[in-house]
């Protein structure tokens, strides 16, 4: 775009004052073609009229030739310049040009007997009027007349005449002609060669031009398809670009309509505003960021991701993009995946808790039972005591004191009292006996649910909390509270540890509810599978940085296609199963950095649980 005040741009003006509104509104090309024959018409409009007072200068036969030829010149040019206004395609005015300019000069030149008049310097004109406003065949036409006209046309008409210089009465003279047609076809070969180029640029302009209108189009309409805020900023950070989504967004913030090249500082909000300023200095120093902010909006508070990116030219920093997405939704969700995942972790602890308390009430009831029992023995043995066989013995000696000799040896029944005495005190011995072996069973099944009690209260009062555990002792404690249970069931324990089973920096309580888990679900799977030889075993080995431990039965097994839900929520194949075990128990794996994994060869193949653990946390 030139100043308005610019010699072109007044030239430009002075041209187009000439021109309808219609013919401004053309294409670039043909606009161009009007402009030119408007100018180079009134141009030689103007020289004729300047040279009409220069007529009397010439010889007395030759004057009234010129200023016929003048006159002709000024009627023809001005005809066009009246005929371009009324038509909307320059080709006619343009060829009307042509035809009169060639016309009367090639006239004035037969006519005037000056020599060299056909080879002047005016007739390069020709070529490049024609090939420019005809194009180059038309324009090859007139450029050969004029050719001809100067090489033959010319001196032939002097010869025919009578002039005084006939046909080639020069040498020099032949030769300035016939480097003057030379030159003019010349001329028109340059102008074709500068035509033909043109149009190939321009041609090539204008397919680079629809490939950017295209592209741009394409951007454009990729841009506002997107439900992102998109901003475009200049180095002053205004605005330069923008899509719908930036308006309605202004809009709702500001209440007004948007307007491009404002400053994105007075186009936000002033809680954005320093937010805005220190992030677009650091993308013009080349660097990308992404902030996340708050935005009160339409009655609620909006959280916004924004991201601002450099835009590069080369080496150095020409603008600035920024990308701004609503996300409260997604911080909505997250924020309900949270809450929902504090929950899972407490129905996980309160499963794991459950099924801890299952295996603590079920050693708890079997100690228990064997505590009745004992207690019923050792109560039917007291009633049953002999002892009240030895309370009459001590009443006959009580009554016999003062003859105690003469009845001991006398009477029948003092005979027979000492042997009674050392029969009654082996019975009494042999219950006393008794009695304590009941005793002895009742505390080891007192000392049973003290252990049971105190080992879950040592678990759960370090829930929660990192520490170094031995694995093997936590193996048995979960297998100490399904013992009563393996025992009744007859399953062969296997215990294949490595020679060296490293601590684990781990949750406690979360181990000990999987390894629960796992041991209670060998278990279940064993009982189903109905087979005499039912064998569990538990391996521990090490894996580089990572602890192995697998609890491996030869139960029910699993059937392929269930392998990959086994972990998923609400999923199993128990008839009386919940679903949440091995998923809570994938999860707390997962949190200790570990993971949990399961093997299968098919239904009644048994299965293998693996669980590896970091052994640095």
């Amino acid at each position: 775009m030139h100043g308005c005040g610019s010699p072109r741009a007044r030239v430009l003006g002075l041209l187009d004052a000439w021109l309808t509104d219609e013919q401004r509104q053309l294409p670039p090309a043909e606009l161009s073609r009007f402009r030119v024959v408007v100018g180079s018409t009134g141009l030689l409009l103007v020289l004729n009229l300047l040279f009409l007072p220069a007529v009397a200068a010439y010889a007395p036969a030759d004057r009234l030739p010129v200023a016929l030829s003048v006159l002709v010149n000024v009627v023809c040019f001005g005809g066009v310049l009246g005929l371009v206004r009324r038509l909307r395609s320059p080709s006619l005015p343009a060829f009307l040009l042509c035809t009169c300019l060639s016309s009367v000069f090639i006239l004035t030149t037969l006519v005037v007997g000056e020599p060299g008049t056909a080879s002047h310097a005016a007739t390069m004109l020709v070529p490049a009027l024609t090939v420019y406003l005809l194009g180059p065949l038309p324009g090859l036409v007139f450029t050969a007349f004029f050719a001809l006209n100067a090489v033959f046309f010319h001196e032939l008409s002097h010869w025919i005449l009578g002039r005084p210089h006939p046909v080639l009465v020069s040498e020099w003279a032949g030769v300035d002609s016939l480097l003057a047609g030379v030159s003019l076809l010349g001329g028109w070969v340059l102008n074709w060669l500068h035509r033909t180029t043109r149009e190939e640029s321009h041609a090539a302009l204008e397919q680079a031009l629809r490939t950017l209108r295209e592209s741009e189009s394409k951007l454009v309409s990729l841009i506002d398809s997107t439900d992102d805020v998109v901003l475009a900023l200049d180095l002053e950070g205004r605005v330069v670009a923008t899509n719908h989504v930036a308006k309605a967004l202004f809009r709702a913030v500001t209440g007004r309509d948007f307007q491009p090249g404002l400053s994105l500082f007075e186009l936000s909000p002033p809680s954005l505003r320093t937010l805005f300023r220190e992030n677009t200095t650091r993308a013009l120093e080349g660097q990308r960021l992404k902030v996340e902010t708050s935005l009160p909006l339409e009655g609620r508070t909006r959280t916004l991701e924004i991201t601002f990116n450099p835009v590069w030219e080369g080496t150095r920093v020409v603008g600035i993009t920024i990308f701004s997405r609503d996300i409260s939704e997604r911080k909505e969700a997250e924020a309900r995946l949270e809450e929902m995942h504090r929950s899972l972790l407490d129905v996980s602890r309160h499963a794991g808790m459950a099924e801890i308390a299952t295996g603590v009430l079920h050693n708890v009831g079997n100690a228990l039972n064997s505590v009745n029992v004992s207690a019923d023995v050792v109560v039917q043995r007291v009633r049953g005591s002999r002892v009240v066989g030895l309370e009459r013995a001590v009443e006959l000696l009580r009554e016999n004191g003062s003859s105690l000799g003469t009845f001991l040896t006398e009477d029948p029944r003092g005979r027979q009292l000492p042997a009674y005495l050392e029969a009654l005190s082996a019975q009494l011995q042999q219950e006393r006996e008794g009695v304590l072996e009941e005793m002895r069973r009742l505390g080891e099944s007192v000392d049973h649910i003290k252990s049971v009690v105190s080992m879950q209260q040592k678990h759960a009062r370090f829930s929660g909390i990192l520490e170094r555990v031995e694995v093997s002792g936590l193996i048995d404690d979960a297998l100490r509270l399904h013992a009563v249970a393996l025992d009744r069931l007859g399953i062969q324990l296997r215990r294949e540890y490595c020679s060296q089973i490293p601590s684990v920096l781990v949750d406690r309580h979360k181990l000990l509810q999987i390894l629960v888990n796992l041991v209670s679900n060998a278990r279940h799977a064993l009982l189903e599978s109905g087979r005499q030889d039912k064998q569990l075993t538990l391996r521990v080995e090490r894996a580089g940085e990572m602890l192995r431990i697998a609890v491996a039965d030869n139960g029910v097994g699993i059937a392929p296609e269930n392998v990959p839900r086994l972990f998923t929520q609400g999923f199993t194949t128990k008839k009386d199963g919940h679903g949440f075990g091995l998923h809570i128990s994938a999860l707390a794996a997962e949190e200790m950095g570990g993971g949990l994994m399961c093997e299968s060869r098919g239904l009644g193949q048994g299965a293998t649980f693996t669980l590896e653990l970091p052994i640095t946390a």
